[in-house]
């Protein structure tokens, strides 16, 4: 229909076949921001948010949710994780949140990056929230991915990072 690998050729929905695939190292890094005000921002660095061990808290949820990221989309396969990083990089008004995940499958491991970036950035909304509830989430977006049959790949606004 589309030559898209998650439609049968009716067009419908359905989890893709990958038991030909060869198992391979793979690896993706995704990012995504948080905005809010440089008051918040000077309050997580002092720990003196009113939900304390905001980055912590937001480290593990973006880790247990790239864990279970299959239970949550749909057509993703159960893939064994290898390693799941989430850090944090603080700025002047933002949170920039970085997560790479890494497994040995026959699947990439994009949606669990994207999934513990995500997640990650839904918590720290959570945790900041009572100071800023304008607080914004963007970019939330995949930076790289590494092994299978297509390589490396850099997502073309990002030049060589990952």
């Amino acid at each position: 229909m589309t030559g898209l690998s998650h439609l049968d050729n009716d067009g419908r929905a359905r989890m893709v076949d990958v038991g030909a695939k060869a198992v391979t190292a793979r690896s993706a890094t995704a990012v995504g921001e948080l905005v809010t005000t440089a008051e918040v921002i000077a309050l997580v660095r002092a720990e003196g948010m009113p939900k304390a061990d905001v980055l912590p808290t937001a480290r593990i949820a973006g880790i247990l949710a790239a864990k279970r990221t299959w239970e949550l989309i749909p057509l993703c396969h159960q893939i064994p994780l290898s390693s799941v990083i989430v850090e944090f990089e603080l700025g002047e008004a933002s949170i920039l949140v970085r997560a790479t995940a890494r497994t040995t499958a026959q699947t990439g491991v994009e949606m669990e990056a994207l999934t513990a970036v995500s997640v990650a950035c839904l918590t720290l909304h959570d945790m900041v929230k009572a100071k800023d509830p304008a607080a914004t989430t963007t970019g939330i977006r995949l930076l790289s991915k590494d092994g299978g049959k297509h390589g490396h790949w850099t997502h073309p606004g990002e030049g060589a990072a990952s």
